[in-house]
């Protein structure tokens, strides 16, 4: 080997090319590492579905201050983006935030909010619009709309938000809104109304089996109302040829074909 001229230029052009890369390595990752790169800005956006928005509504300057800043680490080139993407997602109210590096010391952030539609559940549990189940105080989501309740297995969530649009559409017709909406652990649905009518629907096998028993109660609801004036509490429409009635005297009624 030691008599091979050209094994020994090629052996000594390696190693030297080994030691200059691991020099060249050094140099970035101590230049990388220095003060001047640290993080002086992260910049904080509103996003609406790919909209960006002149404000948040309900993630403020001390939350993101006090839950989400102190987690990032590193400086402009050494942060984990997707660290910071997680620890901004975590802050009540956060749908779903991006991140990026902005030269020479910002990250800026943009966040899109949760479009709350309701309650899920007994634990105080909010859902969005998009069927999203998160955490946030009650007492913020009271300012902005009326919410809706809403039930049901967990997995279901979309599927409910879903059904709640639909009996919205339905129901429209007789100038009446859902403000509740129950999946139970059976898989049957049942729909309180605006008025405080209690409708059971139970389960269904078909497609179009809901839409059915929805039409039909829309078709003799006002017949209903004359004649009870009013004092109808609860409808059950899961019979196959008519439904059954409570009234605000305990009493049951039916209405068989």
């Amino acid at each position: 080997m030691w008599q091979d001229a050209k094994l020994l230029n090629a052996t000594a052009n390696v190693l030297f090319s080994i030691v200059l890369l691991a020099m060249l390595v050094s140099g970035v990752w101590w230049l990388i590492h220095r003060p001047v790169f640290a993080l002086q800005v992260v910049r904080v956006e509103s996003e609406k579905a790919g909209v960006k928005q002149n404000e948040l509504r309900h993630v403020n300057t001390l939350t993101i201050r006090d839950q989400a800043v102190p987690k990032i680490t590193g400086n402009f080139f050494t942060t984990n983006l997707e660290e910071v993407k997680q620890a901004f997602e975590s802050v009540p109210w956060v749908r779903k935030a991006s991140v990026q590096r902005v030269w020479p010391d910002t990250l800026v952030v943009q966040l899109e909010e949760h479009d709350v539609l309701g309650t899920w559940g007994e634990d105080g549990r909010l859902i969005s619009v998009a069927g999203d189940v998160f955490t946030a105080n009650l007492a913020e989501a009271e300012e902005d709309v009326q919410l809706i309740g809403f039930s049901g297995p967990e997995g279901s969530e979309k599927e409910v938000v879903a059904q709640y649009l639909q009996f919205k559409q339905w129901f429209a017709s007789l100038n009446l809104e859902p403000e509740a909406v129950q999946y139970s652990s059976r898989y049957a649905w049942s729909v309180k109304l605006n008025n405080g009518l209690q409708v059971e629907l139970g389960k269904v096998q078909e497609v179009n089996a809901l839409k059915k028993r929805v039409d039909q109660l829309i078709k003799v609801y006002p017949q209903l109302v004359t004649r009870l004036q009013g004092s109808i509490v609860s409808v059950d429409m899961r019979y196959p040829n008519g439904l059954a009635l409570k009234t605000s005297n305990q009493s049951v009624a039916s209405n068989r074909k």
